[in-house]
């Protein structure tokens, strides 16, 4: 918690009047109406937080006692000081400028195409990544981060605090380098001190086979390079397999209907298809019926991590021809004469297979 005397930039013996006079400066330099920059937005939070409370008089005695607004108390920094940042540990010494890089997260769309054995796609993100110009040392090239001179590169400084228990030393970050222990004077104009610029790169993914909508893969170290030039964060792929006008998939099954003309349904025909991944040769057998299902077996989806294929199951839809010439109609009606069939009537109900095609197309429509 940063301390309020220094975010003012007054001393603790400072009068009212100077810390209003050290607001209104302070305030004119960092109000985000001058200042639009989250730096300057995050600052200025700070520094009206610190005013009110060291312009109220219960509140900065409070505070100067080691309790009241602005985070600390007598038991918090007693407990900060034989159990934190004081005396008794915590983390001691300047802190690192390179932190390590945030996630990201991109969208993919494939095809089903692409889902059957795997493909290698070239994808664009636009993320952070190390500057050219410095290298991430976010400082001018030939120029290096000088020693605080108020810390003594510490990136901390001791601050007397009175308590319950008395008056107890403290060890706070360094409001002058922010902790660092250096400062720099000649920030890399590339970056603007940073370490690290956005630029549009490009990545070769690998898209497995057998993924599915919502698949997510992880590329360790693919994500953003951190601030200082720390370590990259990591990239999340999700796929999302997009729609085909004639296949669609059931786990690692590939799912089409085909539709058959009566006479090659009565007959048999043999049938020579277009697969996704080629020609798929099969037999229509002589009788079929709508709704029943022919299975080439391996031509469906690669399983993820896996060498076994799927199948390709065929729901076969017989299709009854609408529009007959006269010749035809008597054809039709002599083979029905030889047939004796029964006459329409209802039958025991099968959902099957192509009943949950059919339902599906249904949906779609």
């Amino acid at each position: 918690m940063a301390d309020h005397y220094e975010t003012l930039g007054v001393s603790r013996e400072a009068t009212p009047e100077e810390i209003k006079k050290a607001y209104r400066r302070l305030a004119r330099e960092l109000h985000p109406d001058v200042n639009p920059s989250e730096d300057a937005a995050e600052r200025f939070k700070g520094v009206t937080h610190a005013y009110d409370v060291l312009s109220d008089p219960e509140q900065r005695q409070r505070y100067d006692m080691g309790g009241g607004q602005g985070g600390a108390n007598g038991f918090g920094d007693i407990f900060e000081t034989f159990f934190g940042g004081g005396f008794g540990g915590g983390q001691r010494g300047p802190r690192s400028r390179a932190e390590r890089g945030d996630d990201a997260m991109i969208r993919v769309d494939v095809s089903l195409e692409d889902v059957i054995f795997g493909v290698q796609r070239e994808v664009t993100i636009n993320t952070a990544v190390l500057c050219s110009v410095c290298q991430g040392s976010c400082t001018q090239p030939g120029t290096h981060p000088v020693t605080c001179d108020v810390c003594g590169g510490q990136g901390q400084v001791q601050r007397q605090v009175r308590s319950l228990f008395g008056n107890v030393m403290t060890m706070h970050p360094c409001g002058s380098c922010q902790g660092y222990g250096t400062i720099i004077e000649h920030p890399c104009v590339e970056c603007a001190g940073k370490g690290r610029v956005r630029e549009r790169r490009t990545l070769n993914v690998d898209v497995p086979s057998g993924i599915d909508t919502g698949t997510r893969l992880q590329m360790r170290g693919g994500g953003e390079v951190g601030p200082g030039g720390g370590p990259n964060g990591d990239l999340f792929i999700e796929f999302r397999v997009m729609h085909h006008d004639i296949f669609s998939r059931d786990g690692n099954d590939l799912l089409c209907t085909m539709q058959v003309s009566m006479a090659d349904a009565i007959l048999g025909a043999e049938a020579s298809l277009e697969g996704l991944d080629g020609t798929v040769e099969t037999e229509v057998t002589a009788g079929v019926q709508s709704g029943d299902v022919i299975t080439v077996r391996g031509r469906g989806i690669q399983g993820l991590r896996s060498t076994t294929r799927g199948d390709l199951k065929i729901a076969v839809q017989v299709q009854t021809p609408q529009k007959l010439s006269g010749r035809e109609k008597d054809l039709v009606r002599q083979f029905a004469t030889l047939r004796k069939d029964d006459p329409p009537h209802l039958g025991e109900f099968h959902q099957g297979f192509f009943g949950k095609i059919r339902d599906r197309f249904f949906r779609q429509g």
